[in-house]
């Protein structure tokens, strides 16, 4: 957000500070202080400022050179994720997805432009990057992700379109907004979506649509699998229709116990 577009109320302070946070993921366990300043574009004394704020307030702890975060950050997540019915209701629904077809579930939602993961039961690892709750993908590599964009509405999935940079995770990534407009209009009228390797390899993913007492999809649930056991062919003939199965069963309770979003 540039200085032209910021409304008056905004607190660049909280910007920063956020950004601090962030400047932690799975490949910056640890920070010192100038990277977390580079990495924030913050100068040191700004950087030092909002690191000790946080070491004080308990969610940044230092050695005296390296800085971390503690625990106590995911109290910033659980309060989106107690008040969302969708990780409670559908978990039950994932273990016995699970137990049936042998293969890992997961739900996420929408987010920008990218899907996070709200639920997940898994089996074995089948990815290089670990996935948890809270971990974000493109949506536009992702089955779960077309489901969602291909199911909002036409004005936004337009825009969608016209804003996203599509890059080339794998040799088999979609790289055309044509192809991926064809595709997403392909998922809508299905009703789910499959995606062989686009987001890594030897990955294939399947999803369904969830929707929420409204009606809107508001959520997908996928299985994935490694693409040297399990064909394209044989995910449809064997996995799509569990699946399906399994969201159905989601969504019912989701139009009892959920409100609409």
């Amino acid at each position: 957000m540039t200085d032209q577009v910021r409304e008056p109320h905004y607190v660049q302070s909280l910007e920063r500070g956020l950004a601090v946070i962030r400047a932690f993921d799975a490949h910056h366990c640890e920070l010192t202080l100038s990277e977390v300043a580079r990495i924030c574009d913050l100068t040191r004394a700004a950087a030092r400022r909002f690191l000790l704020t946080l070491t004080d307030l308990g969610y940044v702890r230092t050695d005296g050179r390296l800085f971390s975060l503690t625990p106590r950050v995911l109290e910033l997540g659980y309060s989106f994720l107690s008040s969302l019915s969708l990780p409670e209701v559908a978990l039950p629904h994932l273990e016995r997805l699970v137990a049936e077809v042998h293969e890992s579930s997961s739900v996420s939602v929408l987010d920008g432009d990218d899907i996070v993961y709200v639920a997940r039961v898994p089996t074995r690892r089948i990815m290089t990057v670990a996935i948890n709750v809270g971990t974000r993908f493109p949506a536009y590599a992702t089955s779960m992700g077309r489901v969602l964009i291909a199911n909002l509405p036409g004005d936004q999935v337009g825009a969608y379109l016209e804003r996203v940079r599509l890059e080339r995770l794998t040799d088999r990534t979609i790289t055309s907004v044509t192809a991926l407009g064809d595709e997403l209009e392909r998922v809508r009228e299905q009703g789910y979506a499959i995606v062989d390797q686009e987001l890594e390899e030897g990955l294939r993913s399947m999803a369904a649509p969830l929707r929420d007492r409204s009606g809107s999809v508001s959520a997908a649930v996928n299985v994935s699998v490694h693409a040297s056991r399990t064909s394209v062919a044989v995910m449809r003939a064997k996995l799509l229709p569990p699946l399906l199965a399994a969201a159905e069963r989601i969504t019912a309770d989701l139009r009892i116990t959920a409100p609409g979003r």
